[in-house]
């Protein structure tokens, strides 16, 4: 060392006063950048999962940068009283090299950590679109499940007195007396009264869960939908034809089984525009499955929304339909192990395939859906 050199405390002419303002100073700045440097390198350990090496290797070499620079301020707490000046330079070189290292590596990567930036802002952005649509379809499904449950309350109730107002006609029927015509009025009257009964009956068991899948009959499913949707074929003059082959039964959640041909039937007969125009649904057994195909001569599907189009929120019917259909048929059948696909010819209709097993697989399965939607 040569003799000339001296420590700071002497050019400061031994101002204690100085001297401790220093000393502190740079003492707690060499201890805050060690902590800095210990952190960075826990982190770095704790998510080597999910980083990067070549970013690991960044982080690794801006905590040694942030010690080195903390090393440079110990080595002012040292040359306030021994002038080890050299070590000193040494010190200031590593930092320096540790420095140029960090700043290439940041300007090199800064269009990366730019986009890296925009991609989280953007993506946290559409999770709470996300949110908000998760939130809005859980809304909508549990209006669509209490308004089941009411439906289901109301048409029991329904029961009792059209049981009375049959018993009324019959006893019109079969009064002395009674004319012909004012026979046959009754009989037409206790025919409409049996048919809302057979109606009120299926919508009431339509909607009712087991909590276990159940042997299911996919005719009487298919034949249960048309029940229901009479009044809507009726008001649109549209027939709904059903042929079936082979064996149908399979082991299933009764209810969703009606709730994807309901969804589907009803997406079909909506798409049908013209009066006396049939929808068929065909059913044929197969050794380890039911293939069910329902086909309408409506005007297809938009090719605008056929990549998507099982995805919540895409709607076959534009601002008519709230986007839940066909999702929640995708949902169902996904969740019994089945397929589902479709063709589609503008001008010339739709049909849709739905693949649904025999066996009802335990580990395909989900919590059962509690809302029957059409999309």
């Amino acid at each position: 060392m040569a003799p000339s050199l001296m420590p700071h405390a002497v050019c400061w002419r031994a101002d204690q006063n100085l001297i401790w303002t220093m000393v502190i100073a740079n003492s707690i700045t060499f201890l805050s950048y060690s902590s800095i440097c210990a952190t960075l390198l826990y982190l770095t350990r704790k998510t080597r999962r999910v980083i990067a090496r070549d970013w690991a290797y960044f982080l690794v070499g801006f905590a040694l940068f942030i010690v080195a620079c903390g090393a440079t301020h110990l080595m002012e707490v040292v040359t306030t009283w021994s002038p080890l000046f050299w070590i000193d330079a040494w010190t200031n070189i590593v930092t320096a090299c540790l420095s140029g290292y960090v700043a290439f590596q940041l300007i090199w990567r800064a269009p990366q950590i730019g986009f890296g930036v925009n991609d989280y802002a953007s993506r946290l952005a559409n999770s709470e679109n996300e949110r908000a649509q998760v939130e809005q379809s859980l809304l909508s499904a549990r209006k669509l499940e209490e308004w089941n449950r009411m439906s289901a309350t109301v048409t029991h109730e329904i029961n009792n007195p059209l049981a009375a107002i049959q018993n009324l006609m019959f006893l019109i029927q079969i009064s002395p007396g009674t004319s012909p015509e004012v026979s046959h009025m009754a009989q037409q009257a206790s025919d409409e009264v049996r048919r809302i009964e057979a109606l009120t009956r299926s919508t009431l068991g339509f909607f009712r869960q087991r909590s276990e899948p159940e042997r299911v009959d996919l005719r009487n499913s298919a034949e249960s939908v048309r029940l229901l949707l009479e009044p809507m074929l009726r008001q649109r003059g549209i027939d709904v034809d059903i042929t079936s082959t082979g064996d149908l039964n399979v082991t299933a959640y009764a209810v969703e089984t009606r709730q994807v041909l309901l969804n589907l039937v009803r997406n079909a007969c909506e798409a049908t525009a013209h009066k006396g125009a049939h929808v068929t649904i065909a059913l044929e057994g197969h050794p380890q499955s039911v293939v069910i195909a329902i086909a309408d001569h409506g005007g297809g599907i938009d090719p605008a929304v056929r990549a998507n189009l099982f995805q919540f929120g895409v709607s076959t019917k534009g601002d008519r339909g709230n986007g839940m259909g066909l999702w929640l048929v995708r949902q169902l059948v996904d969740r019994h192990g089945g397929t589902i696909d479709y063709e589609s010819t503008p001008g010339a209709g739709t049909k849709f395939t739905v693949t649904w097993p025999r066996e009802f697989s335990a580990s395909a399965g989900k919590e059962p859906a509690a809302a029957t939607t059409v999309g």
